[in-house]
């Protein structure tokens, strides 16, 4: 059945209040429910005429219809919908990676995967955190990314589970006796690896373990890159100390 905008949004103070990005989801959600064989909606003409909001009070038609424009346009640039081959006019079509979302919520996952791309992630991140930061649980992801990096290196340096948080990283980068040190790096530098690690794990895995920590996504993409890099660190140490 097709949906309108009004179904999906109904305050109208709440549409205008949504940023492009954020409305285009509920646009995307009135399209992909569109008749293909009568396809009125599917031209951006059409779309803007003010009785297809006119669910909402008359005093709000206009901006609506502005707000619902600023959304396709959006929509355009990020290819979930696309010129009809063929056509003249606004006429469009939804996309393949259109046609996969389905509603605003879907839509809000596409765009997380914008801020963190999986193919920049070391392996075991891409794995067990990627899907997580999606969701939108970014305490949590945050929290198994390190975790991540704890159980590499308790593994790597061969210790046993009772080792863990900011000693086990102590130990395992020690300057002197660490299994997971460099000899061959002068003395200042291991020491700040060291810190590093230890200092990581103190301030983006502990505190997630003891209480629940409001994250921004923002902030999130940061520490799981960091999480990401002090893994490739590690599998790079496995290899130069054949570990």
């Amino acid at each position: 059945m097709e949906k309108k905008l009004h179904s999906i949004i109904p305050d109208p103070k709440a549409v205008l209040s949504l940023e492009p990005e954020e409305l285009a989801g509920a646009i995307l959600e009135v399209l992909n429910s569109v008749d293909r064989s009568t396809r009125g909606k599917l031209n951006r003409y059409n779309f803007s005429l003010t009785h297809n909001f006119q669910e909402y009070p008359r005093e709000y038609w206009d901006q609506i219809s502005k707000a619902a424009m600023e959304a396709w346009v959006w929509l355009e640039r990020e290819g979930l919908v696309a010129p009809e081959p063929g056509s003249q006019g606004d006429w469009v079509f939804v996309t393949r990676r259109g046609e996969q979302i389905k509603t605003a919520a879907e839509l809000q996952s596409y765009r997380r995967s914008d801020l963190l791309p999986r193919e920049f992630l070391h392996p075991t991140i891409a794995q067990k955190v990627w899907a997580t930061f999606l969701r939108g649980d970014y305490d949590t992801a945050v929290f198994q990314a390190f975790k991540e990096v704890e159980v590499a290196v308790r593994r790597a340096g061969k210790f046993s589970n009772t080792n863990y948080g900011v000693d086990l990283m102590r130990k395992a980068f020690h300057s002197s006796t660490g299994p997971l040190t460099d000899k061959a790096e002068v003395k200042s530098e291991r020491e700040a690896l060291a810190h590093l690690f230890a200092g990581a794990i103190g301030s983006y895995k502990n505190p997630s373990s003891h209480r629940n920590v409001q994250i921004q996504p923002e902030e999130a993409v940061e520490m799981i890159i960091l999480a990401s890099h002090l893994l490739k660190i590690i599998d790079d140490r496995i290899k130069k100390l054949n570990l």
